[in-house]
């Protein structure tokens, strides 16, 4: 009797089932490790953000000798603070100081971006300008402002995720 050696043999169904779980799987735990940079990178941007609002901010001041003024809340002493976003951007690009526009948030959250400036007067010489950010660690709210200025909330040193940067 003779024997016949199939030699076209492939893989069975099992077999790909097994190793197609175990890339699904090793891609998940590489995906879940990225997402830390990810958020790292959104809070740079943030910060790059600011910073280059400040840039904006000197560029008008040179302009009017004075920066953009926030609009009251309607309550003595409070300001809003993302309506103070609205009117420093508005005041930036439509200041012809050359500017087009601001950024906004990585993700679109509309209010992560806040502005106060000094609310007595209508020359305000003096401005605060914070944004939330996703880490709780970030190295930069170790250096940041960590009170309430010109009615805006910086958050406090214990529980911060607030990068407040004031001129």
């Amino acid at each position: 009797m003779i024997k016949i050696k199939n030699s076209n043999r492939g893989f069975t169904l099992m077999e790909l089932l097994i190793v197609v779980a175990i890339i699904g799987l090793l891609a998940s735990m590489i995906l879940v490790g990225l997402s830390s940079f990810r958020t790292r990178g959104r809070d740079a941007r943030r910060i790059s953000d600011v910073k280059q609002a400040q840039n904006g901010l000197e560029i008008y001041y040179a302009k009017e000798t004075k920066y953009p003024s926030v609009p009251s809340s309607g309550e003595p002493g409070t300001i809003d603070a993302s309506a103070g976003w609205e009117a420093v951007t508005n005041a930036i690009v439509g200041g012809g100081i050359g500017i087009t526009q601001l950024s906004q948030d990585p993700l679109g959250k509309e209010h992560s971006y806040a502005y106060a400036s000094e609310s007595d007067t209508s020359n305000p010489q003096s401005y605060v300008i914070g944004v939330a950010l996703e880490d709780s660690g970030n190295q930069a709210l170790k250096s940041d402002l960590d009170e309430t200025i010109f009615g805006m909330d910086c958050g406090d040193a214990n529980a911060d995720t607030i990068y407040c940067v004031q001129f």
